[in-house]
């Protein structure tokens, strides 16, 4: 079985957005997959971020479909939490890089840069998906990178506590 075609993942609480679609634009893929099981079921969600060359699968699916991707399919994947990316990981969904975007500030969570906060879960999910599935983890907002807080090093981070 063939090696999906997987351009990049990248974990955003607020899934497509306006900086979704510039990472969509500046990586040149042509299918989009939004790999969450919440939004796989609400179509006024995929409604509210449909473009071309999007699907919106539950964790399962993606893990069931990925390595049916024709090579001519070059892909990024979006996921929701660090949680998803894991279960993709676990699943067989090769992760070799996972860009952070954005997880919220809530109550019990340690902010990291600007737009990502973390609790003891995220960051177990984050250490796991790098020690175990050796996923290189950057925190760049944008395509480019040259942001505030994409400097930040998630990987020493999560190695360290």
């Amino acid at each position: 079985m063939a090696e999906p075609n997987i351009k990049a993942v990248r974990l955003d609480e607020r899934l497509i957005h306006g900086q979704g679609r510039l990472w969509i634009s500046n990586l040149g893929v042509n299918l989009v997959i939004v790999a969450n099981d919440e939004v796989a079921k609400s179509h006024i969600q995929q409604q509210l971020m449909a473009s071309v060359g999007i699907r919106f699968f539950s964790l399962a699916e993606t893990i069931d479909k990925i390595f049916k991707a024709a090579p001519r399919q070059t892909i990024f994947i979006i996921v929701k939490t660090p949680q998803d990316a894991l279960k993709l990981a676990e699943g067989g969904v090769p992760i070799k890089a996972l860009n952070v975007g954005n997880i919220h500030m809530k109550d019990g969570k340690t902010r990291l840069t600007n737009f990502i906060s973390v609790d003891a879960d995220d960051l177990n999910a984050l250490r796991t998906l790098h020690e175990k599935y050796h996923a290189n983890l950057n925190t760049r907002t944008t395509p480019l990178g040259n942001d505030v807080g994409s400097d930040f090093d998630l990987n020493d981070y999560v190695a360290t506590h």
